[in-house]
């Protein structure tokens, strides 16, 4: 029997009177094709959200199913590939069928026609488990790519093909299980996108995802493995942030995806990808980097896979043993393609329309997150920063708030800073990172045994300038004392010379973490000095007359990222500036 296709709204396509299907099972729709997903069985239909536009399909068009669920095809070809939300590789889309993607074109992930240059790592007579490496390949330059036994499959090798040159559907290995059958092994394996990757255990979080920036990495750092939400108002640069974390983090592999983003912003992705190059390894960044470009005008359901595409894409990098960043911009264009599609599917509406289950799928997106042991025997990561769009940038919407509620760090970016240029403009007063306690002993061993004792010391300089801010707003400054006028002066000097950071700067778009704390350092000695000078009668203004506020705000300018001897001589110049003021 032929299932055909009963009723269409929008991406949702309903077939009656059907048993053939399976819940999450992917599926082809209509005479071209389409891709779907089976997301609701009963007895007398099956519900399937198709991925391309259903615009010209028609009743009766015949359904059928694949035998397995949404699934991506992961194996060497994908880093420097560019991808829609369910996997269709756009370079070659395009070489088919010009700019625009064609309904129902099938192309497949990882190129076939490409020889990869592969070592056998497995022998006949071997025995292998799940998560084991019995090859290995250079993907790119940068990225070794390593062939990994499917979960829960293990067995002896009856068959190792010979190191050299072989295709992704090459059989590599033979492998025999406990019962007899024999399982062909490739180059490349499938997995359901909804389906999170085994892993032989999860490991405490205990060092930074270092990115450069010095708000992130100094005042609200972010664990590798961790989870991390950027919310911000139209405008703020949630988009521009991730661009710094994609392109500076000490990740090995940078998963980012365009979720339902405008055209033009993933243009400028794309253009400004290909050209920048990896400061670690001089090779384009691209080499390490796989793009999920699903833009707003494209179909609502497709951004809704792409999130899973991204993150499943990012746990087989890190059964590798490679620590992975996935970008998500932005998971709000991702709730709101659920709401549209249960809003089709006419669910009763939660909170602003978004579906009931809204909490529980946020969770099951950050819980993929994690710093892993694999079945391999090495240690990988995923770590998930996602930006949230609230509309009117109000931080109570349903999406904020849950999202706040599954991740451990919150980055808040404030309008009022972004509009006075003050980028990132992540407010470190609504901000906050439950992962400094897990990463002090990092940060005290690696980088100095005071680096935390110095942030606390600039936190509570920021504390107190907001209180202040309530009396000064009230009756002006200048009825202050001279040591909460030098508090105000201080942070202004963090404010500007530590947390704004400009991006177009060579010495400033990265900083590493041994001059983030020399500069940290350098203004508290200022801040110290000062202090024994006003409580000795000194007024703030003769110091500040000195000039000595506005040379610590351009040293992060001032002194090269890789000459941090040249810190001692600026203490020297503070001490003869404040040794100046009578």
């Amino acid at each position: 029997m032929i299932n055909t296709i009963h009723s269409i709204n929008g991406p949702v396509v309903t077939i009656k009177n059907t048993k053939d299907f399976f819940m999450l099972e992917m599926v082809r729709v209509g005479h071209k094709k389409l891709v779907g997903e089976v997301i609701s069985v009963n007895d007398s239909a099956t519900t399937v959200q198709v991925y391309e536009s259903t615009t010209s399909l028609c009743v009766g068009e015949p359904v059928e199913g694949a035998g397995y669920p949404m699934s991506v095809i992961l194996g060497p070809g994908m880093l420097s590939n560019i991808y829609d939300g369910i996997q269709r590789p756009l370079k070659s889309i395009e070489d088919v069928s010009g700019t625009f993607i064609d309904v129902g074109i099938t192309i497949p992930p990882i190129p076939t026609d490409k020889e990869w240059d592969v070592t056998v790592l497995a022998k006949a007579g071997d025995k292998l488990s799940q998560g084991q490496i019995y090859a290995t390949c250079p993907e790119t330059a940068a990225v070794v790519h390593k062939m990994l036994v499917p979960p829960g499959l293990s067995g002896e090798v009856t068959y190792a093909a010979a190191s050299g040159n072989h295709l992704v559907d090459d059989v590599i290995v033979k492998l025999k299980d406990k019962d007899d059958n024999e399982h062909q092994l490739t180059l490349c394996q499938r997995w359901p996108i909804r389906q999170q990757r085994p892993f032989l255990a999860r490991e405490p979080m205990s060092k930074p995802l270092v990115t450069g920036q010095r708000v992130i990495d100094s005042v609200f750092p972010i664990a590798k493995g961790g989870t991390a939400a950027i919310p911000g108002g139209f405008g703020t640069g949630k988009t521009i942030t991730q661009h710094q974390l994609a392109k500076w983090s000490d990740a090995d592999i940078i998963v980012y995806i365009g979720c339902g983003e405008r055209g033009n912003e993933m243009t400028d992705v794309l253009t400004e990808f290909a050209d920048l190059v990896d400061p670690r390894s001089g090779n384009p960044l691209m080499q390490r980097t796989v793009l999920i470009a699903n833009t707003s005008n494209m179909p609502v359901a497709a951004r809704e896979a792409s999130i899973y595409t991204g993150v499943t894409m990012a746990e087989y990098y890190r059964d590798m043993g490679y620590h992975v960043a996935v970008m998500a911009d932005s998971t709000s264009r991702w709730a709101e393609a659920l709401r549209e599609i249960s809003g089709r599917l006419e669910e009763m509406p939660a909170e602003e329309g978004f579906p009931a289950y809204l909490p529980s799928r946020i969770s099951q997106f950050y819980e993929r997150a994690g710093y892993m042991k694999t079945f391999s025997g090495l240690d990988g990561s995923v770590s998930l920063i996602g930006a949230v769009s609230p509309q009117g940038a109000d931080f109570s919407e349903p999406v904020t708030q849950n999202t706040k509620r599954f991740v451990r760090c919150f980055w808040a970016l404030d309008k009022s800073l972004a509009y006075a240029r003050h980028y990132p403009s992540i407010n470190w007063t609504t901000s906050y990172s439950e992962y400094i306690e897990d990463l002090t002993p990092w940060y005290r061993s690696t980088i100095n045994s005071e680096f935390m004792s110095k942030r606390q010391a600039m936190m509570a300089l920021f504390i107190e300038e907001a209180k202040l801010m309530e009396i000064v707003k009230l009756i002006g400054a200048d009825v202050l004392p001279e040591d909460q006028k030098l508090v105000l002066e201080v942070a202004k000097i963090f404010r500007v010379g530590f947390l704004q950071q400009n991006a177009y700067h060579k010495e400033d778009t990265y900083v590493p973490l041994e001059k983030q704390y020399r500069l940290m350092d350098a203004i508290l000695y200022f801040y110290n000095k000062a202090k024994a000078m006003t409580s000795s009668g000194i007024p703030v203004s003769s110091i500040t007359l000195t000039g000595i506020a506005d040379k610590l705000t351009r040293m992060k300018y001032d002194i090269p990222n890789d000459q941090p001897e040249l810190f001692p001589a600026y203490l020297k110049d503070i001490d003869a500036a404040l040794a100046s003021v009578k």
